[in-house]
């Protein structure tokens, strides 16, 4: 009888190491998760700048997607996707600038 107490003594003790070992995942570094928001910022600000506020959304967006990126974010995608929405918003407004001689436009015309 005591033989089978230690044997689950022993493989309770032998088991309570590996869960502790396979518990949660570790958590990604404040940093990076900063880094992760901007990208996606950077995609929604792009986003709405095109249909609104384009003269002041397209530079933010700009400006997050490459801060983004130059500290490495896991969402690269998303924050080129932002990148490219930022810049169409300001070729959208200078085009728009453009045809009607004013900063300010509506989309009723």
């Amino acid at each position: 009888m005591q033989l089978t107490k230690e044997s689950t003594t022993t493989t309770t003790e032998r088991a309570e190491p590996q869960a502790a070992q396979a518990g949660p995942e570790p958590e990604r570094p404040v940093g990076r998760r900063d880094t992760d928001g901007m990208a996606v910022a950077s995609f929604v600000l792009g986003l709405i700048g095109l249909l609104v506020m384009n003269v002041f959304l397209g530079p933010i967006a700009i400006v997050l997607a490459g801060l983004a990126l130059w500290r490495g974010t896991a969402r690269r995608g998303r924050a080129l996707l932002g990148l490219g929405l930022g810049i169409a918003d300001l070729v959208v407004l200078g085009v728009l600038v453009a045809a009607d001689g004013t900063l300010s436009w509506s989309i009723a015309g």
